[in-house]
């Protein structure tokens, strides 16, 4: 592998571990505004994003942990993805990159990949359900605006986590013959 190359993927790892580090830190905001909301709602206006959805609260607690509940998994799988990623680029031995071990962490991260989109999808369909019965969800739009994204998304690292596994194959079969 040339110079070039491995810079660029140290920047890459590095650039995965500060998207890691935000997203880890938006889940635990958004975890300390969901428990503050519980308790003490007056609060959160003062915590992390002012997610204030206390009105919500009083008329249906079923609509409020139901959406905070999409909020909070949408918010961990995100950090999640990128963990797998961080371990997939630690152990990625590039000058053999075609391996059982990648092969399960690519899989893994369209699988998670598949679940954000999923859930954003369901997450965004029942908060319009929740505007025709009158709620105010205009701030949780942000939280799964991307959920088409993460469903092609998928689908690419799907075949890329295909032709992984295809390429362990082919390498397999050439040290057994070798």
């Amino acid at each position: 592998m040339s110079q070039t190359n491995n810079i660029i993927f140290k920047g890459l790892h590095i650039v995965a571990w500060i998207i890691f580090v935000g997203l880890c830190v938006e889940a635990g905001g958004l975890i300390v505004n969901f428990i503050f909301s519980c308790y003490n709602p007056a609060f959160v206006k003062n915590l992390y994003q002012k997610l204030d959805l206390s009105d919500m609260y009083n008329r249906s607690p079923w609509a409020f942990f139901g959406m905070y509940s999409f909020i909070l998994l949408i918010a961990m799988l995100k950090s999640y993805l990128f963990y797998v990623l961080i371990i997939l680029m630690m152990k990625l031995d590039l000058s053999k990159p075609f391996s059982n071990f990648c092969v399960r962490q690519i899989s893994r991260i369209s699988h998670i990949t598949l679940y954000i989109g999923l859930f954003s999808y369901v997450a965004n369909q029942s908060a319009k359900n929740l505007q025709h019965h009158g709620y105010l969800i205009d701030n949780l739009s942000e939280f799964w605006v991307d959920s088409e994204a993460f469903l092609l998304m998928a689908a690419v690292v799907y075949v890329i986590a295909a032709v992984f596994k295809k390429g362990v194959e082919i390498q397999n079969e050439n040290d057994l013959t070798v």
